[in-house]
């Protein structure tokens, strides 16, 4: 009994581009390509589209940097991260004195910004008329 080996067709790279050409140029389907040309394959077609095809890097998108544009955008990078982490302790910070200015408030029984805020406007005011007492 005679054992039969798998006949394995391996084709050339120009063959492989001329078959994508026609594929993306005229219209051509895959299958109506595979039948055209006798290719078995059944992913074979789809695999040189990937390889040799144009239509494969339309969903990608292509970045040409230059050596400084990489280096700026990390150091840019950094800069928002200190500057998220900055304005986040800023927050915390006035949340944290509205919460004293609140406890002052109700400890004392008063409002400690409006008082505070008269009473520089009195002590300006006080300067104002000493001065021109002079």
């Amino acid at each position: 009994m005679a054992v039969q080996r798998a006949l394995i067709t391996r084709y050339s790279i120009s063959f492989k581009q001329k078959v994508v050409r026609e594929i993306e140029e005229e219209g051509l389907t895959v299958s109506v390509a595979r039948r055209r040309y006798g290719i078995k394959g059944g992913s074979t077609v789809q695999s040189w589209l990937r390889s040799f095809g144009k239509n494969h890097l339309l969903s990608k998108i292509v970045r040409v940097e230059m050596k400084g544009e990489k280096d700026r955008l990390k150091e840019l990078e950094a800069e928002n991260k200190r500057l998220k982490l900055a304005l986040a302790d800023a927050t915390l910070e006035k949340t944290a004195l509205a919460t004293v200015i609140e406890m002052v408030n109700e400890h004392y029984q008063t409002d400690v910004k409006k008082n505070f805020g008269q009473q520089s406007l009195a002590s300006s005011t006080a300067k104002k008329k000493g001065r021109s007492k002079n």
